[in-house]
């Protein structure tokens, strides 16, 4: 099935200009392909379609998101290239930087690209790995020594 095959995303774009300056030199995706319909960015080894539509109608949910290791640095990174946070009404929760900590530990933070597109950005909470059935074999048995 379709498990074993690379994912790949799409997000539409009005103005493709405006697109290639936002995910190439603001986000800093590599971009690899450019034809009349579309443009293809490097996401980290996904492959990111920006399509060029004439109707684009923005949703309220996130249409594609990353997930980062230190959500702080990425948020000021960001702010410092000019990019704006989006402030959620229903959220009175999120920080100053626009950061959201869930109820999962989990910590957000959105941006709109040129077209109104809602992109969202992760640190995921650590969790502690299980463990496997032979560490924990190792462990009981360093224990008894």
């Amino acid at each position: 099935m379709l498990g074993s095959y690379p994912l790949i995303a799409f997000v539409a774009t009005h103005n493709p200009d405006l697109a290639k300056a936002f995910y190439g030199g603001t986000l800093g995706l590599r971009l690899i392909d450019e034809t009349d319909d579309s443009l293809v960015f490097d996401a980290h080894g996904t492959r990111l379609h920006v399509t060029i539509v004439q109707d684009l109608v923005a949703v309220k949910y996130s249409v594609i998101g990353w997930e980062v290791p230190n959500l702080e640095a990425e948020v000021t990174e960001l702010h410092e290239a000019g990019v704006e946070f989006v402030r959620f009404e229903v959220s009175k929760q999120q920080d100053e930087l626009g950061i959201w900590t869930s109820p999962s530990g989990d910590r957000l933070a959105w941006i709109k690209d040129p077209d109104g597109n809602l992109l969202s950005i992760k640190q995921a909470k650590r969790r502690s790995r299980p463990k496997k059935a032979s560490e924990a074999g190792e462990l009981a048995h360093a224990g008894r020594r």
